[in-house]
């Protein structure tokens, strides 16, 4: 017997959508291409006792009563506000910039009075003075992008502002926390009794793996249809960890950010043990420390990062407009849609598509103040 709906991907956006469509009592099967479900949301531990995040920190948080209610009918999610810095001038400074800084810089700074900005360049400076910008913005972004910040779009200064003195945590949101039992064990008991099929590339067996019901691909677009029409840029990143096993710690916080390019390729130190609750990681010797290293990827199965320019974006439509048309298809998620989506954005979003596909004919509310 086929199944009502086909998912390709177990990360976030596939899991969600699965987990909802099962609910409603229809039968789901999900196609992983990885050795584990849970996409990039996934963790080990080290030998020393520390957890790890398998592909870079994930510090959930949102707004929203009900998909925290959410997550914590499948995991115990205990309170974390992740604190990051960046080294700047041989010294920690807040991250996201604080407006003390700002005044420590440039004084009594007002925002210039100018026309709309065509590019990240222009909209960054619209929010803080130029040195500013250079010490903390511009080599931080050029090294995860690869490419001058002025050939960048405008909307990507949208995800960063300026907190006030005192403020030290990453984000304002209401909740934010960690599972306790970590992220794999999240993702594991949100496809409970889910049909899973780990280490298959639905690519490579389309054929054998094809369904009467609807497929739903959380894969990159552009792969899907076999790069016709181009290949669409993404982002990666190179991770170098290295165990100190004399050193309980090195950083004051779980992420130190590195925006000088003088100061190494990495743009950013993950210390791990920051993550665990204090009585744990109390108990443990030594550190792990992950840097960073942004790079373009050659391999789909380690793109991360829509690429945020016009070019791409372009291309992405003509893709999605092809995607459209055909029936029975659906096509979604960060790299589907070639969009960043934070975690709680992607599990919004992933929510709401699974409830338009189950009641098409009603308004949707789902988890839509997450996305706001």
């Amino acid at each position: 017997m086929q199944e009502d709906f086909l998912v390709v991907g177990s990360g976030l956006t596939g899991a969600v959508i699965a987990r909802t469509l099962a609910d409603a009592g229809k039968s789901v099967k999900i196609v992983e291409r990885r050795s584990h479900v849970g996409g990039n949301v996934h963790e080990y531990c080290h030998h020393a006792g520390i957890p790890i995040h398998t592909y870079g920190p994930h510090y959930f948080r949102t707004n929203s009563e009900k998909l925290w209610q959410f997550v914590n009918r499948f995991a115990r999610f205990r309170p974390f506000a992740a604190v990051i810095k960046s080294w700047v001038d041989g010294a920690y400074e807040s991250w996201p910039l604080s407006a003390g800084y700002i005044r420590s810089i440039a004084g009594d700074w007002r925002p210039p009075v100018a026309a709309a900005p065509r590019n990240f360049e222009e909209a960054s400076l619209a929010m803080m003075p130029p040195l500013v910008y250079r010490k903390l913005v511009k080599g931080y972004t050029e090294k995860q992008w690869g490419v001058p910040a002025a050939a960048l779009s405008a909307k990507l200064a949208q995800r960063f502002g300026v907190h006030e003195e005192g403020e030290t945590r990453l984000t304002l949101h209401r909740y934010q926390g960690l599972p306790e039992r970590g992220y794999s064990y999240f993702m594991r008991q949100l496809l409970k009794g889910i049909h899973v099929v780990l280490s298959c590339d639905y690519l490579r067996h389309r054929n054998e793996l094809a369904t009467a019901g609807v497929l739903i691909f959380t894969g990159p677009i552009d792969e899907y249809f076999n790069f016709d029409l181009g290949r669409l840029k993404y982002r990666g990143q190179c991770r170098e960890h290295e165990f100190l096993p004399d050193r309980d710690w090195v950083q004051p916080c779980v992420q130190v950010n590195n925006p000088d390019p003088r100061n190494g390729a990495h743009i950013r130190t993950i210390e791990w043990k920051h993550l665990m609750p204090p009585e744990a990681s109390a108990r443990i010797r030594g550190t792990v420390l992950t840097r960073e290293v942004p790079v373009t990827p050659a391999d789909p199965a380690d793109y991360e990062y829509p690429f945020p320019d016009e070019a791409n974006a372009k291309l992405y439509r003509a893709y999605a407009e092809r995607a459209s048309a055909m029936p029975k298809l659906l096509i979604c998620g960060r790299l589907g849609e070639y969009r960043y989506y934070d975690m709680d954005q992607a599990m919004a979003r992933a929510h709401i598509i699974a409830q338009r596909i189950l009641n098409p004919n009603e308004s949707q509310n789902g988890f839509v103040d997450a996305l706001e």
